[in-house]
């Protein structure tokens, strides 16, 4: 078990260190960055991948990247405890953030007694001509088949967001007395018709009724 001492110096150095976060976020410049180092570069939503390049970049060093792996679920990061990250343009706290496997987030808790989770909230610039998409699309060499058959399938297709503006990062920590007050969210099925684990998700509308910091750009 982790004593509460330990914890909170975890939070403290994430406050610290994180507050070098860039906060304008050019969706061209991120991803010819991701490019660079070979990570995630071709994904749609390339600002949640860019965000996991930053923040090891920061924290290499001080955290362990990434952190205890329970099953088949390897958390983000890990200091005193485990955190994951996880991104949302939620910024006026009004909606619900999809955190990890549930049976994972369980496991943490048992053992170190507590389970952190980084948030980030950032306002969305969209890419309302969809010359960002085809700049993308050609950087990729082209369209992927997952985009063609999508086409084909429907006329409508996600608003990709050209860019971002890093608002406010939100550290929870949780304990085992919080989880019977998350919510829970089952995403369908896999490849091989097997169901999905469930996952935790938290309303940021109820915030107040956990420990969390806030950290704001």
């Amino acid at each position: 078990m982790v004593n509460d001492t330990a914890y909170r110096s975890d939070i403290e150095v994430l406050k610290d260190k994180l507050s070098l976060l860039p906060q304008e976020w050019d969706g061209k410049s991120c991803i010819l960055e991701l490019k660079s180092v070979n990570f995630n570069w071709k994904q749609m939503e390339w600002w949640g991948f860019y965000l996991e390049h930053k923040v090891k970049e920061i924290l290499s060093g001080t955290f362990t990247f990434p952190g205890h792996k329970y099953g088949k679920v390897v958390f983000d990061l890990r200091k005193n405890i485990n955190w994951d990250l996880k991104g949302s343009v939620a910024i006026n706290y009004d909606d619900n953030v999809i955190l990890n496997d549930k049976e994972a987030m369980d496991a943490s808790i048992l053992k170190d007694g507590y389970h952190g989770e980084i948030i980030a909230l950032a306002a969305p610039e969209y890419d309302t001509d969809r010359s960002f998409k085809d700049w993308h699309s050609e950087l990729k060499g082209g369209k992927s088949k997952y985009e063609k058959e999508r086409e084909e399938r429907t006329s409508n297709s996600r608003r990709r967001k050209k860019g971002v503006k890093l608002t406010e990062l939100i550290f929870i920590v949780f304990k085992k007395e919080d989880l019977p007050t998350l919510g829970t969210m089952n995403q369908g099925r896999n490849s091989n018709g097997s169901p999905r684990k469930p996952k935790y998700m938290v309303d940021l509308r109820q915030l107040h009724k956990y420990e969390h910091y806030k950290l704001k750009f």
